[in-house]
């Protein structure tokens, strides 16, 4: 069993908290498009209080663990590993109510190149503890909106984690799938569970629009967020969102796996 001690000494050496590899000029830039509620960072949820970018700086302060300081304005961004240790705890807290109930889950994923591991672990541990791991809408297609315009995806399901691959892009060789901040997969495979009589997700994991655009919608929702997705965070203060994991979400996949087994070992699941 890892220690939280020694997650913490990983979640540093790995740093996946203290000085990341997000930079403070990348996480304000957040700060500021989403004070202007620009959707590339609201990721699909629509904020019920007014927040500027002094308030989401002291949100992120103390959510995080960035500096407070408003004349800090380039160079590494800092995660405290200890919010990081305390919402992983809730965050298992949460896969353990519904391993209680077999409730059924979604997962899902904008982050396929680096977090596919770590949701794929925990969507076996679920559906091993009688959880259904819910597929909807697979094969789907869904245009989003990126910064070369729109753009056509495939929604997919890869060990019973949601993310979406362009048309064509799968099969031996090719790329996990296509990262995206956007909300629309989760609407659509929502949308489907829905059009199918059910059942409807109990929760939904993951990050980006997936969890945001799941709280919109009302759905209990959990998730990782580094320092330049506020979204999360204001989701959180605002009760759309039980759980935001403060962490940095690009980094190497295989420095996940601990994170993977703590969680499991603080839900009481076996992977």
């Amino acid at each position: 069993m890892l220690s939280t001690g020694a997650l913490r000494a990983h979640l540093l050496a790995a740093r996946l908290a203290g000085p990341v590899a997000t930079s403070r000029e990348d996480s304000l830039r957040s700060y500021r498009l989403f004070a202007a509620r620009d959707p590339r960072v609201t990721l699909g949820l629509d904020p019920q209080w007014a927040w500027g970018e002094r308030d989401l700086l002291r949100l992120m302060a103390d959510k995080c663990g960035v500096s407070g300081d408003p004349a800090y304005r380039s160079g590494p961004d800092v995660i405290d590993p200890e919010r990081t240790l305390r919402a992983l705890g809730a965050f298992a807290g949460r896969l353990a109510a519904v391993a209680r109930r077999r409730a059924p889950v979604l997962i899902g994923t904008g982050h396929p190149h680096r977090l596919l591991g770590f949701y794929a672990g925990l969507a076996d541990a679920l559906s091993a503890a009688g959880c259904l791991v819910l597929t909807p809408a697979q094969g789907r297609c869904v245009d989003i909106t990126t910064r070369f315009g729109v753009r056509t995806y495939r929604l997919d399901y890869v060990r019973g984690v949601a993310l979406v691959r362009e048309p064509g892009g799968e099969g031996a060789g090719c790329e996990p799938g296509a990262h995206t901040h956007s909300p629309l997969p989760v609407r659509a495979a929502l949308e489907a569970l829905a059009d199918a009589g059910g059942p409807l997700p109990e929760l939904v994991v993951g990050d980006h629009g997936w969890v945001c655009g799941a709280g919109q919608l009302g759905f209990e929702a959990v998730g990782l967020a580094d320092t330049d997705d506020p979204a999360l965070f204001v989701g959180e203060a605002e009760g759309r969102v039980s759980v935001a994991v403060p962490i940095d979400d690009a980094v190497r996949s295989a420095y996940y796996r601990p994170l993977t087994r703590y969680v499991l070992n603080r839900a009481c699941l076996s992977q």
